[in-house]
């Protein structure tokens, strides 16, 4: 693992259209991610794009060109067209309608379902906390579009699931849960910056990693943290372990990926799934 130096921000912000990335797997859906060509900018500068308040990663097209790489919201709703807005003019596209399976969990802690209003202050500083994390901005040398897994287990709660806690509705499940043992191994599936690193009311022990252009990863339920705010991670270096803390009704990892600010399915950004 390794120190973030003092002049990581020299690092260019801008790279030219040359070598093809792996793209992740488009899915024009609640959750997924578009692929959009930025037809008809010939610029050597990546332009700048945002998709509502957010800034939008790009990157270099497959033969030339622009392409914006951009999350859609879980409550983002179908055949509404969606808009791009840069300073050459815009862009649009539609999305296609998406169900997902509902699932209903016991918790035992009545106030992980029910908290008392201290608790739900300290909740809303936690947000705003993990809030500026996920709206980072960096810009390295290299965009990130892939991701190998930060941990070794059966899925056990795909994302997208509409949740019940005792019966109770509650936000559609933000992440992918990772079945893996107390105390197995948590790992960085790719470069980046540790942007937050706290122990939070609903997600426990927490870590959330920047990527850069408006990617970036959490880890949630750790029963230990290896990593401190500021360190600068490569691929598969520690990041910490594998628990039970916060709202969960057994050890495993809770991943999820943001992308402009917006929780989308890892698996688009996993090779062969």
């Amino acid at each position: 693992m390794k120190k973030m130096r003092v002049h990581n921000w020299l690092v260019a912000a801008l790279f030219l259209p040359t070598l093809a990335l792996a793209m992740p797997k488009e899915a024009r859906v609640p959750g997924g991610v578009a692929l959009v060509p930025l037809t008809g900018i010939d610029s050597e500068q990546a332009p700048e794009v945002h998709y509502g308040n957010n800034r939008v990663m790009v990157v270099p097209g497959e033969n030339s060109g622009w392409v914006a790489v951009v999350g859609i919201p879980l409550d983002a709703k179908a055949d509404e067209t969606q808009q791009l807005t840069l300073d050459q003019g815009g862009y649009s596209f539609r999305i296609d309608d998406k169900q997902y399976e509902s699932q209903y969990l016991t918790v035992k802690e009545k106030k992980y379902v029910e908290p008392d209003p201290e608790q739900i202050k300290r909740w809303r500083r936690e947000s705003a906390e993990m809030g500026a994390a996920f709206t980072h901005w960096s810009a390295p040398s290299e965009p990130t579009t892939g991701f190998a897994l930060p941990a070794l287990g059966p899925f056990s709660s795909p994302f997208g699931l509409r949740r019940f806690f005792n019966k109770q509705p509650r936000k559609p499940h933000s992440g992918l849960d990772i079945a893996a043992p107390e105390g197995a191994p948590i790992t960085a599936p790719a470069p980046g910056t540790v942007v937050a690193v706290g122990n939070y009311f609903f997600n426990g022990n927490t870590v959330i990693v920047d990527h850069g252009y408006g990617l970036t990863t959490m880890y949630c339920h750790m029963s230990k943290i290896d990593v401190a705010l500021g360190d600068q991670l490569d691929m598969g270096d520690a990041i910490g372990k594998v628990g039970s803390t916060g709202r969960v009704t057994g050890p495993h990892l809770h991943w999820s990926v943001s992308l402009n600010n917006v929780r989308v399915d890892p698996l688009l950004f996993l090779d062969g799934q």
